[in-house]
């Protein structure tokens, strides 16, 4: 399937761009990013503990560097990915980001709530 021709930002609401959108978007990957972190940092303050291994291993060994150094590499490699992707369509990198961070730092809210 080719997207030759297409122009599927005729659907964005007003005089949104696809640029435009995907400048917002990456606002949204750095706030999602931070309250990823911050919650997450909280939790463990607690005496939560982290779910994911990967996350786990670079927080036990690195402490918050390895936590920012994890996220930089993902963000990294979305940067890296996005100039594959066409013009129209590069905004998903960010929103591929965003989602799981942000859904992660509301579930560690839930959490952190719960044992408050």
């Amino acid at each position: 399937m080719r997207s030759e021709g297409a122009v599927p930002y005729r659907h964005l609401p007003g005089d949104v761009t696809p640029g435009t959108l995907e400048r917002l978007l990456w606002v949204v990957v750095v706030l999602a990013l931070i309250a990823d972190v911050a919650t997450t940092f909280v939790g463990l303050e607690l005496g939560l503990s982290e779910s994911n291994p990967a996350a786990r291993g670079a927080i036990e060994g690195y402490g918050m560097a390895g936590m920012l150094a994890l996220k930089a590499v993902a963000v990294t490699v979305g940067f890296v990915c996005r100039p594959l992707l066409e013009r129209p369509y590069r905004p998903i990198v960010p929103v591929g980001l965003a989602v799981p961070w942000l859904v992660a730092a509301a579930l560690n809210a839930y959490i952190i709530l719960t044992v408050l």
